[in-house]
């Protein structure tokens, strides 16, 4: 009986560890379309995505639905349930699936060309930059300088500095700073002065906003290309590992004025692997 209880421990344990690993790893999917195949692998590392997106392909949500909005050096954007059947020229936004997941940003991961992410609704309505899980878009892109990726970082880091600086140093903080020094109070003056700019450079090193590309996305965005301004914006939850070339073809299709490619791109999706 001892025997039987350790034998049963070891295998729940085993059990277990299986599970465990079975979440920890990446899931693999298929895309097939008019135009060709493409497989993704899907992020263990957000998992809220992920599940999502299996829940949906497993439901056959996206099965008969269009890549609606193709703008090549951009984005392939698909799934909408509207866009099912949908006749020429129909304007396709984003159907009657509005459910939402909170996003999940990780630096490792970003608007590199093939990745795929969630789209969603515009800030002023979505202060979470909560992602819309009915649909989703793979990116095209184009390759960058570096400096074209130094100047982006400038234009959106110089005005986020001068806002966090204006938030700290107000006008009552000033004439405060401005009495010590008439008054040569070079203490108190020093004090004060510290502790504003300690406050401004945390606000800035830790603020989300910033955008500071790092050496896995200088040298992607320089090689195979991406869209760079999107990150930290719209949750990336994985990326093509085969099939480029079908993105390439698609991306290149003529459009409407709504970025409608005349030619339908039907897709059915299909999990590979958990």
């Amino acid at each position: 009986m001892r025997i039987s209880k350790v034998l049963l421990s070891i295998l729940f344990s085993i059990f277990i560890s299986n599970a465990v690993l079975a979440q920890a790893t990446n899931s693999i999917i298929l895309i097939e379309t008019n135009f060709g195949n493409m497989k993704l692998m899907l992020y263990k590392d957000t998992p809220k995505h992920r599940k999502n997106f299996l829940q949906l392909i497993e439901n056959k949500h996206f099965d008969g639905t269009l890549f609606y909005r193709v703008i090549n050096g951009f984005v392939a954007q698909g799934g909408s349930q509207d866009s099912r059947n949908a006749p020429a020229g129909k304007m396709i936004g984003y159907g009657a699936a509005n459910r939402t997941i909170e996003s999940e940003f990780n630096p490792l991961h970003f608007h590199k060309k093939g990745a795929i992410a969630s789209p969603r609704q515009p800030d002023k309505v979505n202060i979470f930059k909560e992602s819309d899980v009915s649909q989703f878009y793979i990116v095209h892109g184009r390759v960058f300088t570096n400096a074209e990726l130094n100047a982006m970082e400038k234009e959106v880091n110089g005005p986020l500095r001068k806002k966090i600086v204006k938030r700290y140093l107000t006008k009552s903080k000033r004439a405060i700073l401005d009495s010590l020094k008439q008054a040569k109070k070079v203490d108190e003056f020093r004090a004060i002065a510290k502790k504003i700019k300690e406050s401004i450079e945390f606000d800035y090193s830790s603020s989300r906003e910033k955008l500071e590309f790092s050496e896995a996305q200088r040298k992607a965005y320089t090689t195979v290309g991406g869209v760079p301004h999107l990150d930290n914006n719209y949750t990336v939850f994985g990326e093509i590992i085969s099939g480029f070339s079908v993105l390439d073809k698609i991306a290149n299709l003529k459009t409407d004025a709504n970025d409608r490619p005349y030619s339908d791109v039907k897709m059915k999706i299909k999990i590979v692997k958990y």
